[in-house]
């Protein structure tokens, strides 16, 4: 609770004279993300600060662009997975029109559904979501947060909350063949502890 309250202090001394501020919380898979994020919002929320909350996994690519069988399956999730143009349109657009009206993936049908976003006097938009350092998002966040869980605690979190996938050695398998990989490679080649502004380690 004292990251999060230290990184709600920042944002409430900065957004006063901006007005707008946006902040990253990265991390791997099993981090812990969501729940940090909320958390995050619910204390600017209750300072007065409007918050947008939005989920890096809302801008993926449809199943037959990020599972394109010609490639890895963790080179599908690197290189594939994410529509980071249009979420760099959506953050431009908040911060100069106030106002967007975004297309989020609906992993029901496939498919895309529109949502609108708008800012207020004081806002704040907080970002979750995995390799948030990557260089095809340099430029879109005020504040980065990377939370720094190891592998085998992340696992095991997995294993417990990703059930969609199937049971416990499809998970398993799932992680070792597209996301642990991947998710080694963002580590190695961006560094993301050490280049974050603040690092929650538990």
């Amino acid at each position: 609770m004292d990251d999060i309250k230290k990184i709600c202090a920042g944002v409430q001394r900065t957004i006063n004279g901006s007005g707008f501020y946006v902040i990253g919380i990265d991390g791997l898979g099993g981090a812990g993300k969501s729940t940090i994020s909320e958390k995050i919002c619910r204390e600017l929320e209750r300072s007065g600060i409007h918050t947008v909350l939005l989920h890096i996994d809302d801008f993926i690519n449809v199943r037959s662009v990020r599972y394109n069988e010609r490639y890895p399956q963790w080179q599908c999730y690197y290189d594939l997975q994410w529509r980071y143009d249009h979420f760099r349109e959506v953050i431009s657009a908040l911060r100069r029109d106030g106002k967007v009206t975004a297309e989020l993936y609906d992993k029901e049908d496939d498919s895309y559904l529109r949502a609108d976003y708008c800012t207020k006097e004081r806002t704040a938009v907080i970002v979750e979501g995995i390799f948030l350092q990557r260089k095809e998002l340099n430029g879109i966040f005020d504040h980065m947060v990377y939370m720094d869980i190891p592998e085998d605690v992340r696992l095991h979190r997995v294993l417990e909350r990703d059930t969609y996938i199937g049971n416990e050695n499809e998970i398993r398998d799932k992680y070792e063949n597209r996301y642990f990989p991947a998710e080694r490679r963002y580590v190695n080649e961006y560094l993301p502890a050490d280049k974050a502004d603040t690092v929650i380690v538990y």
